[in-house]
C-alpha cells in the first residue's frame, strides 16, 4: 500500500491554511459579496510556494467584477485525474444566529467552524495538500494530477466551470472527481444528479395604504395563494420515488423572498419569491415549468399578475456508469484508505459533475463529510480533510 501517512504530518499546516482561507470572504457579487479574487490570490500563493505553475482564468461578470479560477497540473501521464473544487461560498445569512464567527475558522475539538468550511473549503484544502504529498514523496503517478479551484459554483457557474469547459483544459480521456458532496462515513459515490430548476416568481398588484385595501391589490396575498396552488400541484403530481437517489423523491421548496417594503401600514404592490426544484430524471423539466406557468396564468387577472421566470435550469445529464474507470478508481481508493465498500447513488444537489457528463467525460462526486452545506455554524472535521487528501493522493499514484 502507498505510504499516505505523510499527509498526517501536514495537519497543523492544513489547519492554518483552512483558517486563513475562511477569513477571506468569497461571496458572489450577486449575493452582495466581492467575489473570489482575494481568496484566489491566497490559494494561488500556496500553490506557487510549492513550486507549481498555475494558470489563472478570469471572467468579468455583470457587475464588472473579475471572477477567477486557478488551474494547475503535475505529471506526464496519458490521462489526467482532475480534482475540481469551488472557492466561492454562500453568504453567512443572519450572523447573530452563529455561535462561532463565520469568518474566523474557530477550532473546537476536531472541527473547524466557518462559512464555507464544509462547502467546499474542506476539499479545496484537501486537494492542495494531496498535491503537496505527491511533490514531497516523488511518488510515481498513474495519472496526472490536475487541480481546478473554480469560481461561481453557488449561483450557476456562469463565470466558472461553464467558461472553463471552453478553454481546452479538460480532455475526453480525462476522469473527473468533484469533492462537493458526500456522506459522513464516505461510503457514497455520486454518479447521477437530479434536474435543477430555480424559478423567480413576481406578483404585481397595486400598492395602497393598508387602511384602504379596496383601492389596491395585495401582491403578497396573490403570491401566497399562488405558492399554495403550486406546492400542492407539484407534490401531488410528481410524487414518484427512486431509491437510487438520496433523497428518493423530487423536491419543490420555496426559498428566497426579496424585500418588498419598509412600512407596516402599506399594502405591497410587488412580491418576489423563488422556488428551488430538484427533479428526478424520470420527469421532464418542461412539464414542471409548464404546470407552474399554467397556474400563474390562471392566477392573473386585471388587478394582479403572476410572472414566472427561469433563474437557473440544468436538465439531468444522465449518469456515470458504475463500471466506469473513475468509479472503480474512487472505490478502490476508499477501500484502501478508509476500509469500507462504497455504493453508487444519485443526489438532488447540483455539482460540476453534471457539466462533464453532458460533454461525455466521466465524473463522480465524493468526499468524506457530513451533508451540512449552508447551515448556521457550518464546520469541517479536521480528520475528514486529512482522509480526503489521502484518497486523492492514492487515486493519482501507482498501485
Amino acid at each position: 500500500m502507498k505510504d499516505i501517512s505523510i499527509i498526517d504530518s501536514y495537519r497543523d499546516e492544513i489547519i492554518r491554511a483552512m483558517q486563513n482561507m475562511i477569513e477571506i470572504k468569497s461571496i458572489s457579487p450577486q449575493s452582495g459579496g466581492a467575489g473570489e479574487s482575494e481568496r484566489a490570490n491566497f490559494l494561488e500563493g500556496i500553490l506557487k510556494n510549492m513550486g507549481l505553475h498555475t494558470t489563472r482564468y478570469e471572467y468579468i461578470d455583470n457587475n464588472n467584477i473579475k471572477r477567477p479560477s486557478i488551474i494547475t497540473k503535475i505529471g506526464n501521464c496519458k490521462k489526467t485525474l482532475w480534482v475540481i473544487a469551488h472557492i466561492d461560498t454562500v453568504s453567512e445569512g443572519d450572523i447573530n444566529m452563529w455561535k462561532y464567527d463565520p469568518f474566523k475558522g474557530t477550532i473546537v475539538d476536531d472541527k473547524i467552524y466557518g462559512r464555507g468550511t464544509n462547502d467546499d473549503g474542506q476539499d479545496v484544502i484537501a486537494a492542495i495538500f494531496a498535491l503537496k504529498a505527491i511533490i514531497d514523496t516523488k511518488v510515481e503517478l498513474n495519472y496526472n494530477y490536475g487541480l481546478a479551484l473554480v469560481a461561481d459554483e453557488e449561483l450557476g457557474s456562469a463565470y466558472g466551470i461553464r467558461k472553463l469547459l471552453n478553454e481546452n483544459i479538460f480532455k475526453a480521456e480525462d476522469i473527473i472527481l468533484v469533492p462537493d458532496g458526500g456522506s459522513a462515513s464516505g461510503d457514497e459515490i455520486e454518479i447521477a444528479e437530479k434536474s435543477l430548476l430555480w424559478l423567480k416568481i413576481t406578483a404585481t398588484g397595486k400598492q395602497v395604504h393598508a387602511s384602504t385595501p379596496e383601492l389596491g391589490s395585495n401582491a403578497l396575498r396573490a403570491m401566497i395563494k399562488f405558492l399554495n396552488l403550486v406546492d400542492v400541484r407539484l407534490h401531488e403530481k410528481y410524487n414518484l420515488t427512486d431509491e437510487n437517489f438520496s433523497p428518493n423523491k423530487s423536491t419543490f421548496e420555496m426559498t428566497k423572498h426579496e424585500k418588498n417594503q419598509d412600512s407596516i401600514n402599506m399594502i405591497p404592490g410587488t412580491e418576489i419569491f423563488y422556488i428551488d426544484c430538484r427533479i428526478l430524471p424520470i420527469y421532464k423539466v418542461d412539464d414542471i415549468l409548464n404546470d407552474v406557468i399554467e397556474i400563474a396564468n390562471k392566477s392573473s387577472d386585471d388587478t394582479q399578475t403572476i410572472k414566472v421566470e427561469t433563474f437557473v435550469r440544468e436538465d439531468s445529464a444522465g449518469q456515470t456508469s458504475p463500471d466506469s474507470e473513475i468509479v472503480k478508481l474512487t472505490s478502490n481508493a476508499i477501500k484502501n484508505v478508509i476500509g469500507i465498500n462504497p455504493k453508487a447513488i444519485g443526489i438532488g444537489g447540483g455539482t460540476f459533475a453534471s457539466f462533464f457528463r453532458r460533454q461525455g467525460i466521466d465524473a463522480v462526486v465524493w468526499s468524506k463529510k457530513p451533508d451540512i452545506p449552508h447551515i448556521i455554524d457550518e464546520y469541517a472535521i479536521i480528520n475528514d480533510i486529512l482522509t480526503d487528501a489521502k484518497v486523492f493522493y492514492f487515486m493519482a499514484s501507482k498501485q
